[in-house]
């Protein structure tokens, strides 16, 4: 496991120095940082809040994104992984970001019915005119996916 870690911290070196290189080079870089952002989300899918702290601690960006334009937050929350999302929170991760679709991490966590995330990720103060691309607001969204009362009980705490 130190191998791996010490490896992807290295790689993570790396990526981060693409001053002076050629073409060639930053296309070998960003094939190698997509490996580490892959590592990254791998660890926060499975909650191994021990190598997600490690990335952190190393610098790794704690609001990027993966192909998919999820966050670690998004990702974190849509897995349950209470306390991958604590720490991510807790490591400045921006909660009112929104995916390509526009949804945010309180989203994911009212779809998922992870209520005990909702409410952690609802102390974040975001805009309340995020809007999703489908045009719903947080409040529809909780509506539409039978939520609104678990949204209720989130704004009256």
């Amino acid at each position: 496991m130190k191998l791996i870690i010490n490896t992807a911290m290295l790689l993570l070196s790396l990526c981060f120095s693409y001053q002076g290189l050629s073409a060639t080079d930053v296309s070998e870089n960003d094939r190698e940082y997509q490996v580490l952002v892959s590592l990254f989300f791998d660890a926060v899918r499975i909650g191994n809040t021990e190598i997600v702290e490690q990335f952190i601690d190393a610098g790794f960006p704690v609001n990027q994104r993966n192909l998919q334009s999820y966050t670690p937050l998004m990702v974190a929350t849509y897995q349950g992984e209470k306390k991958a999302v604590r720490l991510l929170l807790d490591s400045g991760a921006d909660p009112c970001l929104q995916d390509k679709r526009g949804n945010t991490a309180i989203m994911g966590a009212l779809l998922k019915r992870e209520i005990s995330i909702a409410k952690m990720l609802y102390q974040a103060e975001c805009s309340p005119e995020i809007t999703n691309k489908a045009g719903l607001s947080l409040e529809q969204f909780a509506e539409l996916y039978g939520q609104s009362s678990v949204l209720n009980s989130l704004k009256n705490r």
